[in-house]
């Protein structure tokens, strides 16, 4: 089935046509009315590398976290109880993707954080879409993630970690905040052994755009974020 290659409409083709890896279209731009639309409709950019076209994909099966099925294992329990992290929102975002452009990926030579990337992804901070969470050790950033919220669903792009659990720990502190908020959907988009830990499973696309749908009829939570109370445990 021939790639759908994208022009100056705001549109994508209907996930179904996506290639047995997720392609689902090419080429486009990342304007915040794309990324909207593309995040509704169960799509996510995933470039190559710099000076390549967009790459979209809506990948079958999709790898998703339901909040209530968290799973916290027990020495991350202890290490969150530790106290020796503090994890914050939306106080650093731009070194947030910066640092999780910069971090090696085993088996790839670059990134897919391109700075189109990065500047797109600043500009749904702007608006209040896009969300980071800061680990800190002291004064040092030690780890931290980043991703986009709309309704009921997060949908999470990068992480990185400079200390060792600095990352899960800040995962596992968005999360049980998210659940608190009503969030229930946590997008993984493609497996990691890392989010399987926390409980990650495979859905069918179908099943992944139906709960979707019913995700996004709930209000989105407005940026910045701040947590409801002290580091859970």
């Amino acid at each position: 089935m021939a790639i759908t290659r994208l022009n100056q409409r705001i549109a994508f083709p209907p996930v179904e046509r996506a290639d047995p890896d997720g392609l689902l279209a090419i080429g486009g731009d990342l304007e915040p009315e794309r990324l909207l639309l593309a995040y509704r409709s169960g799509i996510f950019p995933w470039p190559v590398e710099e000076g390549f076209p967009l790459l979209w994909h809506s990948p079958d099966p999709r790898f998703v976290l339901a909040t209530h099925a968290l799973h916290v294992p027990k020495s991350l329990r202890r290490v969150v109880n530790q106290r020796a992290f503090t994890v914050t929102l939306d106080t650093a975002f731009e070194r947030v993707i910066e640092e999780c452009a910069l971090a090696p990926r085993p088996g790839q030579r670059g990134t897919w954080i391109t700075n189109a990337m990065c500047e797109a992804y600043a500009r749904m901070f702007a608006l209040g879409f896009a969300h980071s969470v800061e680990v800190w050790h002291g004064a040092e950033l030690v780890g931290g993630l980043y991703g986009l919220s709309l309704g009921g669903a997060y949908f999470g792009e990068s992480m990185f970690a400079h200390r060792p659990d600095a990352s899960k720990v800040g995962f596992v502190t968005l999360v049980q905040q998210l659940a608190r908020w009503g969030v229930e959907l946590v997008d993984a988009q493609v497996h990691t052994a890392h989010l399987e830990r926390f409980g990650a499973e495979f859905w069918p696309r179908e099943r992944y755009l139906r709960e979707l749908a019913r995700a996004l009829v709930k209000p989105t939570v407005p940026g910045p974020w701040r947590f409801d109370s002290d580091l859970p445990t």
